[in-house]
This record gives structure tokens, sequence and C-alpha cells, in this order.
């Protein structure tokens, strides 16, 4: 194996070294990365210099690629980047200039800053998600992590029974109106209805139990609305204790490789008007929380 392997913390966070991913990837070194984010849950490539088409090319390693959610939320926009594969977390307008304070794609991006889990929205749900950084601002704009395995071992037995089983109703909807800022129209609600996930899941990688909630989530279904919303909360803030977070402080040429499975992240705010310029690639899962182990 010609990578190394430097991890943050024995169970969450490694950095990965001595690999140039816009090179083809050698079968070895695609399973110790595998086998890395199966138990790190995040792993992080420095100095990298990627295309969108080599990110996307590298991403495909690890499964069929998720289709940009943006697309089927603002059809009416112009888009910077080309490709269905890869998604815009940039201030950028179509015209790669700084997006205005009002602007509609900036004020649905605002929602990236609540603790969310990429495509949990969907019917089959996002797997890995592997951002690359291209021009980042001089300080603010972290990106936090949350470990969901690590959340769900702490919890009282009686609380893992209390939720065991559960299963809550999951919309990116729900995570936009929180903050309240736009209205959408029945295309676009249809577009992505809401869909239903297990609380708690078994990681397919590490055989361990995680907790599967986040800011998409709305309420379990079978119990009134606000105490479901109430017990996600409550989970959401066991979660995301100082003890289960990493903050990563990202450089141009950072690729950061999550398991959505099992994590949280949400990113922290920055200087809008500088250029942030990031690009996501998010695998998908092989199916339904519902229909993989509990």
């Amino acid at each position: 194996m010609s990578i190394t392997i430097t991890p943050t913390h024995p169970d969450f966070v490694a950095e990965i070294s001595a690999i140039d991913l816009a090179q083809p990837l050698r079968p070895e070194d695609r399973d110790a990365i595998e086998a890395a984010i199966n138990r790190y849950a995040v792993v992080v490539f420095r100095d990298q210099r990627l295309t969108d088409e080599q990110q996307i090319d590298f991403a495909r390693h690890f499964g069929p690629i998720h289709s940009s959610a943006q697309r089927a939320r603002h059809q009416s926009i112009k888009h910077r980047l080309t490709s269905d594969e890869i998604a815009d977390i940039s201030n950028l307008d179509g015209d790669g200039k700084v997006m205005d304070q009002t602007a509609r794609r900036r004020l649905d991006w605002l929602a990236n800053r609540l603790w969310h889990t990429d495509a949990s929205f969907r019917a089959v749900p996002g797997a890995l998600s592997l951002l690359y950084a291209h021009v980042v601002p001089d300080e603010g704009g972290e990106t936090e992590f949350a470990d969901m395995r690590a959340a769900y071992d702490a919890l009282p037995e009686a609380k893992k029974k209390e939720i065991e089983g559960l299963v809550a109703e999951h919309s990116i909807w729900h995570s936009r109106s929180q903050l309240d800022v736009r209205t959408y129209s029945p295309e676009e609600l249809a577009s992505l209805p809401p869909v239903p996930q297990r609380v708690v899941r078994t990681h397919p990688g590490s055989h361990r139990k995680t907790l599967y909630i986040a800011s998409h989530a709305s309420h379990i279904i079978g119990m009134p609305v606000p105490d479901g919303r109430l017990l996600l909360l409550d989970l959401i803030e066991h979660a995301t204790q100082p003890q289960f977070v990493h903050a990563h402080r990202w450089r141009a040429g950072d690729l950061v490789v999550w398991d959505n499975r099992c994590t949280m992240h949400r990113a922290r705010p920055f200087d809008t008007g500088k250029v942030r310029d990031l690009r996501r690639v998010t695998t998908r899962d092989v199916a339904s929380t519902l229909e993989q182990a509990a």
C-alpha cells in the first residue's frame, strides 16, 4: 500500500497522504481508502489538483453518483457548473460572481449551516460525499462533522430502547423552512417528496449502530409531531456535544470525504463578500434505510 493514513482521533477523522487523486487509482489504494472511511467516517486529502471530471471519476470508485438536487430546486436559474453530478457549494452565481445577499440560491444555501446529512431526503439516500476546495477565504467557512456512531454509543440504554425501530420523515423542504427565507412552488415541492428513514441504523462498513437524523428529519412517523420534533432536537443536541465534533479548516486543494450514513455536518459562517468555491459529489446508498439492517 502506497498511501499513509494519519488518524486525527482513534475512531473519527483521518488524513490520507502520499497519493495524487488526479492519477488512476490503484485497486489496493482504493480498498485502503474505503477501509479508512469505514473506520474514521471522515478522511482528508491535502494538496490535490482536481478538475470536476477527475473529482467525479474518483467518486465513481465508491458507488453510483446522485444527480445534484440543486437542479431540481433551481431549474429556472443559470448554473455555473455544467455537470449534473457535481453540486456547486459556493457563493458564486451562474456568471462566477459573488452572489447578492438576496439571491435565491444563496438563501437556499444558507441551510447548509444547519446540522444535516446529504441526501437523506431521497428515497435512496446519500452514502459518501466528496467536497473539493478550489478557493477558500482566509478565515471562517469551516465544516464541522459529528460522529453519529459515538453519539449512539453514548446514549443511555433506556434511550436506545426508546428510539429503536422509530422512523422519521425526511424532507429538504423541512430543513429549508426552518430559516423561513422563501416559499416553494408546487412543482418544486413535488420534485423532492418526503421520504421515511430509520432513526437508528447499522452502518454497513463498520457494522456499528448509528443515529440517522439531522435537519431534514421533520418528525417521527406515528408520533405526535411536537413530541417527535422534540425527540429529534434532543438527539441532535446530544450528538453535537464537543466530544463528538471535529471542525475541518479548509485549505485550497483539500478533498474531504465523509460518510453520510454515520455523520452529520454543517458549514460555519464566513465573510460572504469573499469567494468560497467548493464542489461536491455524492454517491448513492444501496437502498432506503428501511430496506437495510436496523
